[in-house]
């Protein structure tokens, strides 16, 4: 097909890919191809990956750790913790009016700053709850309700916008980068997490004015941090989700690195010609099926490793974090291993293989005792496994997700799938807990036992998905 250069510097029509800074814009100029900029693609991947170490950081004073430590010093009832964890999957549910919204845009910059802007925003009024409680103004019970209403919001927020992030992420991306892009990219949000996450702590742990004031820094300044990451958005190539919806494909033939072209080309179709809807695509809906029920398994025992370790096996929590770091450090030596590898093979593979050892990994917990060899080898060794072998499960989980969504609508395809795993992630979760409380049919030994199970079952679909390009 025919195609024509790009013009920078002004805008030539209202059909644009718009690219920031400083207002170059990339044009269609007739109806069969885009051309977008090898020199533009390696900034805008570049941004995406100093963006990550920057909500990396942002993350650590908004979730995980620190803030279970921060309501664990408010003496949070256990109900408090259980909204903890379920917030994050349930909002999922909202991820279809999120790509609803985004595809009637013109920017996702735009609509990606409006949406992640306020989240961050918001946590500055958690900010001021700490230095009111400080000062006696508010109680423990006032600001455990704020910090659980602020944590609701922001993941409404980031359920709104995240589809539409993770489409825009997928048009940056050529095809055959996918696997070593996410794992660089991972790799860098992985080092990030292990060297920020002991500072951070310590920070809280030995601040003057006590853990909750400590706790507040940490928060300040995950807050700038994540204005930072915002501020990265501005060196990514915008993408307009009117033309993206005429877009097809990044032809099978182009790479980044390829000397010979300057440019990486989109080819574009009508809307007429291309009918098919969600509930059509067969091949997105058995993903569909392979990713809820994989959720589903994966999250029943997944929750109570860490209880295990810490209640029926009586270890110290200092032990417990140790693991954490063998899992995060084996975590973060892999991804770039797999994503070049799932470039070479094909996701769906590695999916399939590795899949099989994590279905299997629960019940090698059943072995485990209290006793030297296990406390000092086992462990450490399950834990490696445990990171290594989830950096593949969730570097070709997204890739194969962005492989057979077509760029039309693709957002309203990523926000399903998040809904499914989402609602699949709290019922697992449900479940585990449920069964967990019964000691008398097995407890966490029959939870792990039916993880497993369930694991293996949901490989099956893996067989009948197609991945373009392989």
């Amino acid at each position: 097909m025919d195609s024509v250069p790009i013009e920078t510097a002004t805008s030539l029509n209202s059909e644009i890919l718009q690219i920031t800074p400083p207002e170059t814009t990339l044009t269609l100029a007739n109806q069969s191809s885009i051309r977008i900029p090898k020199d533009v693609i390696r900034t805008s991947l570049k941004a995406s990956t100093v963006d990550s170490v920057f909500a990396t950081v942002y993350s650590l004073g908004t979730g995980g750790i620190l803030l279970s430590n921060f309501l664990v010093e408010l003496d949070a009832s256990p109900i408090v913790f259980g909204m903890l964890s379920s917030i994050p999957m349930l909002v999922n549910l909202i991820q279809p009016l999120g790509a609803y919204l985004s595809e009637r845009t013109t920017s996702r910059c735009r609509y990606s700053m409006l949406i992640y802007g306020t989240a961050r925003f918001s946590w500055l009024i958690l900010l001021i709850g700490i230095i009111l409680f400080t000062k006696g103004s508010v109680d423990a019970q006032q600001l455990e309700i704020l910090t659980l209403s602020i944590l609701l919001i922001t993941n409404l927020l980031g359920g709104l916008g995240s589809a539409s992030w993770l489409s825009w992420l997928a048009m940056i991306v050529p095809r055959r980068l996918r696997g070593r892009y996410f794992g660089l990219r991972n790799s860098a949000a992985s080092l990030t997490n292990l060297i920020c996450v002991p500072l951070a702590g310590l920070l809280v742990s030995h601040w003057y004015g006590g853990t909750i004031q400590g706790y507040g820094v940490v928060l300040l300044i995950s807050i700038l941090f994540g204005f930072l990451s915002l501020g990265c958005q501005y060196f990514k190539i915008d993408v307009n989700p009117q033309l993206q919806n005429e877009v097809v494909q990044y032809p099978q033939n182009n790479k980044v690195s390829d000397t010979s072209a300057s440019t990486l080309h989109l080819t574009i179709i009508p809307p007429e010609t291309e009918s098919i809807t969600i509930w059509k695509n067969s091949n997105f809906l058995m993903f569909l099926v392979y990713f809820g029920l994989w959720m589903l398994a994966v999250n029943i025992s997944a929750p109570f490793f860490n209880f295990y370790l810490l209640d029926t096996l009586n270890l110290d929590v200092s032990w417990v974090t140790i693991y954490g770091s063998f899992l995060a450090a084996a975590n973060l030596l892999m991804l770039m291993l797999w994503g070049k590898l799932a470039d070479k093979i094909g996701n769906r593979r590695i999916l399939i293989y590795i899949g099989i050892l994590v279905a299997l990994t629960p019940l090698l917990w059943l072995g485990i005792g209290i006793n030297t060899l296990d406390i000092w080898l086992w462990l450490p060794l399950l834990h490696i496994l445990l990171g290594g072998t989830a950096a593949a499960i969730d570097l070709c989980n997204n890739n194969i997700q962005l492989g057979i969504a077509p760029l039309r609508n693709q957002s309203i395809y990523f926000a399903i799938a998040s809904a499914v795993a989402g609602v699949s992630g709290a019922v697992g979760t449900t479940i585990g807990s449920f069964i967990a409380q019964f000691t008398q049919y097995g407890g966490l030994l029959a939870v792990f036992v039916l993880s497993t199970a369930l694991r293996l079952l949901a490989l099956i679909p893996l067989f009948f998905i197609q991945e373009p390009g392989k």
